[in-house]
């Protein structure tokens, strides 16, 4: 087979994929749509997506967590009984939420946390890369909707906070 080229320099070798979602990220592209021979990957924003083959040939298999630029406000949330308007932080990317920075470590912020904008409120991690995630919002954690180390979709809800 002297077409097959060395791992290091398919399009479908991970640090390979790592570099497109980084250009992703950096030209705000939504589609990357990749194909060598009888192998295809499609990379997508927002969306969860695995390559599919064209044909029967093995594919690399990949979901796209890149972050999305557009959803950088969180959208209000429902009211609570009290008459509380509640503001979402949602997750930004498809992966695994971690409350804390390490495992010896507090969590980033409980019920009863006060957040402004900055504070770096959870990490979510895809593909080896972790993200922190900002809280975007000024208030107070009345509500974690997710438990350290489990699997998180975009956009899902990982906290409410009462603005002030």
């Amino acid at each position: 087979m002297a077409n097959e080229q060395p791992a290091e320099q398919s399009p479908f070798h991970v640090a390979r994929i790592q570099s497109l979602v980084e250009l992703m990220k950096e030209f705000d592209l939504n589609e990357i749509d990749l194909n060598d021979g009888e192998q295809r990957i499609r990379l997508r924003r927002g969306a969860r997506l695995v390559a599919a083959p064209v044909a029967a040939a093995p594919v690399a298999t990949a979901p796209a967590p890149v972050v999305p630029t557009a959803t950088a406000v969180p959208a209000a949330a429902p009211t609570t009984p009290a008459g509380r308007k509640l503001i979402e932080i949602k997750s930004e990317l498809i992966g695994t939420f971690y409350a804390k920075p390490a495992p010896d470590k507090d969590d980033y912020v409980k019920v009863g946390s006060r957040v402004s904008p900055d504070t770096v409120v959870c990490q979510v991690e895809a593909m080896k890369i972790f993200n922190q995630i900002t809280a975007k919002c000024s208030g107070t954690i009345v509500e974690v909707c997710v438990q350290n180390a489990e699997f998180v979709e975009f956009d899902q809800v990982l906290f409410r906070v009462e603005p002030d």
